[in-house]
Parts: structure tokens; sequence; C-alpha cells
């Protein structure tokens, strides 16, 4: 890199003097006979097809900025879509709603597993309390979303007769960005 403190500006004044652009001019005058035609068609195609690119690419700037600008006006209204997406709900939560099962439905087998309840039952007996407590389930809790993961009836089930393990989420609704 240069210093600019350390130059010596006084080697620059013979480019400056009157006698500089004479020199010039006898130069461009003498390039024919000095370099040759042939070198100076090849300059010239070289110095055209540069014109001809940077034109090109001119343009497609232009067109480019213009799209550009038609794109941003698009987005700009394009409404925000909310994100819906299903959250599982806290074993704590679980476990707490189910301890409320087992006291309501005491024929009835509860297991939290995760964010998930296992519901059991030993006999087809208990049908109509075992399709209550899926029921009850369904509606436990403020914006609950519950899924059957797995269901099992009678020789279906290993152990018991009845049996269904539900998965529980929360429905959460996040604004696009």
């Amino acid at each position: 890199m240069i210093d600019l403190k350390s130059f010596d500006w006084r080697s620059m004044q013979r480019y400056f003097t009157p006698q500089a652009s004479a020199d010039l001019n006898v130069f461009l005058e003498r390039l024919p006979q000095n370099a040759g035609q042939t070198v100076l068609i090849a300059a010239g195609i070289a110095w055209a097809a540069g014109a001809a690119i940077g034109l090109y690419t001119t343009m497609q700037l232009q067109t480019l900025t213009t799209l550009r600008a038609e794109l941003k006006e698009t987005e700009a209204l394009k409404p925000p879509v909310p994100r819906i997406r299903d959250v599982p709900v806290s074993k704590a939560d679980i476990e707490k709603f189910t301890e409320t099962l087992i006291k309501i439905y005491p024929n009835l087998t509860f297991k939290p597993q995760g964010a998930a309840i296992y519901i059991t039952a030993g006999s087809t007996a208990y049908f109509s309390q075992f399709r209550e407590a899926i029921g009850h389930v369904q509606n436990g809790g403020s914006g609950w979303r519950v899924a059957v993961e797995k269901l099992c009836v009678g020789r279906e089930c290993k152990g018991d007769k009845l049996g269904v393990l539900l998965k529980i989420n929360k429905v959460s609704v996040d604004k696009s960005a």
C-alpha cells in the first residue's frame, strides 16, 4: 500500500504539463504504425465486446430491479398466515388429571406415559365406563387435542380385555414471520 504522506507529488507534475497532452496525442497518432493494424483491430474488437457485455449487464440489472420491486410489492400484499402446531401436554398435568380419573372410574386402570394416558379394563363388562373415560379425556383440558395411538378390545389385548393409549397435545398457534 502506498503511504500518501511520503509520496513525492512533484514527480506527478510532468504528467500534467501542456507538453504531456501533446506527447499523448503524438503517441496515439503513431500507434497504428508502431503496433500494426491487426493488433488495433483485435483491441477494438475486445473493447466492443466489453462495451456490449456492459450494455447487456446494465439492461439485465434494470430488469432485475423492476422484478425485485414487483416482488416486494406482492409480498407486502400477502397476509400473514398463522402456523398451527401440536405441543405435548406436560407430564405433571397428565399425572394430576390421571389422579382425578382414578377417583371417578375405580374399575379402570390409568397409567400416565409422558404426554399420553394408557387406560385399561380387566373385563369387557366395563366397556361403558371405558368409553366414558375416553370421552372424559377428550374433554379433559383447555385446548387439548387427543389422538388414539393404540386401541385393543377383547382377544387383541394382552392381559386386559380393553385398552387404549391416548396421546394428548395442546394446540399452539404461532404468528407467521
